[in-house]
């Protein structure tokens, strides 16, 4: 998720936006798409007038994307998206830490919530206490998974899933039957009358270690008493010692989890990490579904989120957050206002009437005819700033940019610019000589800087 985030470009204007500024996000997003589609996402950090509304309306096109802040969040992180259900073996839980060189694995139920974490204390916890434990017990287990663990053939399969206790046979053979159940698992060396001895007593499978030959009379009598039949390369420590790590992630588990929601800061998510004792935080959506993990590691790269400022170019009317941003470009038509960024930027600022007759010029200069829609929103962008080209600031440029677009748009730019202003002033009483040249208090209400 983080890297599909991280791939895209925000391209947003001030904030309280006014119609220029949305216009012209939206209207810049669509022509650098049509090089590289999907990757920049038109933007807003503010509610829309009723104005801007309107002209959105009436070409049929959906609001920017509300962004409150640029603030890089969990969700910009690179996110790891390992875990493993609660039945899996620890030993599996210890290979996946060894490939993916990470120190905890979240553990989810079959529904993919988060229940617990294993991490490397909590394995080593785990093995101790077996290891004070009298007997060896390994976790019903489908034979297969014994085989896997213990890196043995299965010579005999008697049965598909084991369970119970783990006996080392170094006891003579009387005294080991008598230790012996129909559900537990004996391990031997290289001693065929022991070894004949543990089939004869039902145990339900035997583990020969150590190398040790396994010979024919062994597996018939195998075979005949329903008894499975292992052979491995590990001695009987060895054996033992894996056997340990058989148990089910959840028996090793711990469940003090500290938890993160993608919408949480880079921040915050930092000082959740580095003061948990797991150094590692686990996302997780608002009904608990596990999304993946982040680490120290993670959080080491700088992540900056990605954005076209237009409109503006000012601190002060940037979305929160700025300041953390990697800005790409600048593009503006007002005063020249004080701001910094981490590299050097293009910064296009032309002195016309709006931003939008910046961005029309752009496709005009690239031979690109853009839709209806677009046309429609970047001359309503014009036209409001302007207000309907009778602005002091007017230029021949928004002559020229009104006259190309209004055509594609398919409408008739002083009409519909009449009801475009209409729409965000209190025209009652106002007449249309009024209108055009503002000479109405308050006609000038939103920023014309």
């Amino acid at each position: 998720m983080g890297e599909e985030i991280l791939d895209t470009i925000l391209i947003i204007g001030h904030r309280q936006p006014d119609t220029d500024s949305i216009a012209s996000a939206i209207g810049y997003a669509a022509f650098k798409n049509l090089a590289e589609p999907h990757k920049y996402i038109a933007a807003r950090c503010g509610e829309l007038n009723a104005e801007t509304c309107f002209a959105l309306e009436s070409f049929g096109l959906k609001a920017p994307t509300l962004i409150d802040s640029v603030h890089p969040r969990v969700s910009d992180l690179p996110i790891a998206r390992i875990s493993v259900t609660q039945d899996v073996p620890a030993h599996d839980v210890a290979t996946l830490m060894d490939v993916h060189d990470i120190r905890n694995v979240p553990v989810t139920d079959n529904e993919g919530k988060l229940i617990g974490i294993v991490g490397e204390h909590g394995l080593a916890r785990a093995y101790l206490h077996q290891m004070k434990i009298n007997e060896i017990a390994f976790a019903p287990h489908p034979v297969d998974t014994l085989a896997r663990i213990l890196s043995a053939r299965i010579i005999v399969r008697a049965t598909e899933t084991l369970g119970g206790r783990v006996i080392i046979a170094l006891d003579t053979p009387e005294i080991t039957r008598k230790k012996l159940t129909g559900k537990d698992i004996a391990v031997v060396g290289d001693n065929e009358p022991v070894q004949q001895a543990l089939i004869a007593s039902g145990i339900a499978a035997l583990i020969v270690a150590d190398r040790a030959p396994v010979g024919e009379q062994i597996i018939r009598e195998a075979e005949a008493q329903g008894v499975s039949l292992l052979a491995t390369d590990l001695d009987a420590f060895g054996v033992g010692t894996m056997v340990n790590l058989s148990l089910p992630a959840r028996m090793v588990m711990e469940t003090d989890i500290p938890r993160l929601a993608l919408s949480d800061t880079s921040a915050h998510a930092k000082q959740t990490v580095y003061s948990s004792k797991f150094r590692s935080a686990c996302i997780v959506e608002n009904d608990g579904t596990l999304c993946g993990i982040v680490t120290r590691t993670t959080l080491l790269a700088e992540v900056h989120r990605r954005v076209i400022l237009v409109d503006h170019n000012e601190f002060a009317q940037a979305v929160e957050g700025i300041d953390e941003a990697e800005i790409l470009e600048i593009i503006d038509h007002h005063r020249l206002g004080v701001i910094s960024t981490l590299k050097p930027v293009k910064f296009l600022n032309d002195p016309v009437g709006s931003t939008s007759t910046i961005i029309t010029g752009k496709y005009r200069e690239a031979g690109v005819t853009p839709s209806t829609a677009i046309a429609g929103i970047l001359l309503a962008g014009i036209l409001s700033d302007t207000l309907i080209l009778k602005m002091s600031t007017t230029t021949r440029e928004d002559h020229d940019a009104v006259a190309w677009l209004a055509p594609i748009a398919g409408v008739d730019p002083l009409v519909f610019g009449t009801h475009l202003l209409g729409k965000g002033m209190n025209l009652e009483g106002t007449t249309i000589e009024e209108l055009l040249c503002g000479t109405r208090n308050g006609m000038n209400s939103q920023k014309r800087r």
